[in-house]
């Protein structure tokens, strides 16, 4: 097909992409920009006071505390787990690969309450190892590592999900030239491979972040929502609400919707990082070309 044929079947009615732009603009007002403007208004319904002194309530601060508290926790192991088995996959051939693949989307397959369901059925009283843990004074469930781990559980396949088809499209010829001329397995990592995978290991980082901050069912069930101890802050939002306390409920709320803009923003500003370095990167090997 000729450039001027293809150009005629691609290209619509102006009325035709006014509808779609206007519906696509339309979708993402009503389920994304009203929502978090019906927050910000519910939040601010007592004025700024109001609104300050709602944040600055003790189990208010605890339940921001230990959200970011958890998130920090387990970006480290999503980090390190996520590095290993995107490499794993992308550079190495061997049995059980495709079943690896499949645990790693497991979380997304998932129901997160039944997630924590598990864990509870695994760690609580009446679990698997509930006899053992209460004999030695360990609490799991209804405490902070029970959290911590379902957590973990839920966010940890973002990070390997971003790094996978990104180590698969570079191959592993760097890597290899890399080794060959002398270099150790820490210094090829470090020298070669993470610079090739930052932009797309952050990525992934942002990602696991968000859902680790406004994780709510597998919290739910073994948290035990025991006020200034358990409470994450989209429990503490939960809580709030249905005690009829709106300023309250919306100000945590508001927290929440912050993070995601911020979130949403970091994630933007890494595309854009991402898009530049690939067009860079294609200049570069079309002057090769050219100059070849």
């Amino acid at each position: 097909m000729s450039g001027p044929a293809l150009r005629r079947a691609n290209a619509e009615p102006r009325w035709v992409r006014l509808a779609l732009t206007g519906a696509g603009l339309a979708f993402l007002f009503l389920f994304l920009a009203l929502p978090l403007i019906a927050v910000f208004v519910q939040a601010l319904a007592g004025g700024w006071s109001a609104y300050l002194a709602a944040l600055r309530e003790p189990e208010t601060l605890y339940a921001i505390k230990l959200t970011v508290f958890i998130a920090l926790v387990v970006l480290p192991f999503n980090v390190c787990f996520g590095v290993v088995a995107a490499w794993s996959i992308a550079k190495f051939d061997f049995r059980g690969k495709s079943l690896l693949i499949t645990l790693i989307d497991l979380p997304f397959a998932v129901s997160p309450v039944v997630v924590g369901l598990v864990f509870l059925l695994i760690f609580g009283a009446q679990g698997l190892f509930g006899s053992w843990l209460a004999a030695h004074d360990i609490k799991v469930v209804f405490a902070l590592p029970g959290m911590i781990i379902v957590t973990l559980f839920i966010t940890f396949p973002f990070v390997a999900r971003e790094l996978i088809p990104l180590m698969q499209a570079q191959g592993k010829e760097e890597e290899e030239a890399a080794i060959s001329l002398g270099a150790s397995a820490w210094q090829m990592f470090f020298r070669v491979t993470l610079p090739n995978i930052k932009w797309g290991l952050l990525y992934g980082v942002i990602l696991a972040n968000a859902r680790a901050m406004g994780e709510f069912g597998a919290v739910s069930v073994v948290s035990g929502h025991i006020r200034g101890e358990t409470n994450t802050l989209p429990l503490h939002v939960e809580i709030l609400y249905n005690e009829y306390n709106a300023i309250g409920s919306f100000a945590s709320a508001s927290v929440l919707a912050l993070l995601a803009l911020v979130t949403l923003i970091a994630k933007t500003l890494v595309e854009w990082q991402m898009r530049k370095e690939t067009e860079m990167l294609d200049k570069t090997l079309a002057t090769e070309k050219v100059t070849s």
